[in-house]
């Protein structure tokens, strides 16, 4: 008798995001207000493990994945990129067609496409006194 594979029904759980516990007790996440907190989720979904450095993510795009308005997005990228948990790799522009084109984001925290190391700058960030 033939008896199904222990593991017959079993699904891969999918796609996830992952924090570690390294990362949330940095001085720079505990002071990072709700919003920045939600648009760094948001690029770290984007991130597919070998993607870091073209991680493409627009404020538009950002506004809609977050449901806030656009011009609310551009402070958080910025205070992203302050506390050294992001760096901008290529900045938005015009392509020759005349499409836009997004602003592509590395992840302070892996290393890069190009072989660069993971920066890390975050953990050196400390509350201005």
């Amino acid at each position: 008798m033939v008896s199904k594979s222990y593991k017959h029904k079993k699904r891969g759980a999918g796609r996830f995001v992952q924090l570690p516990e390294w990362l949330l007790a940095t001085q720079a996440w505990a002071t990072l207000p709700p919003g920045p907190r939600a648009l760094y989720i948001e690029l770290k979904r984007r991130y597919n493990g070998a993607n870091n450095g073209e991680i493409f993510l627009s404020h538009r795009d950002a506004a809609i994945a977050l449901h806030v308005h656009r011009n609310t997005v551009g402070p958080w990228f910025k205070m992203l990129e302050e506390r050294g948990f992001i760096h901008l790799t290529r900045a938005p522009h015009l392509g020759p067609s005349g499409v836009g084109r997004a602003s592509t984001w590395a992840l302070a925290e892996a290393s890069t496409i190009d072989g660069s190391r993971a920066s890390l700058a975050f953990k050196k960030w400390k509350t201005p006194a």
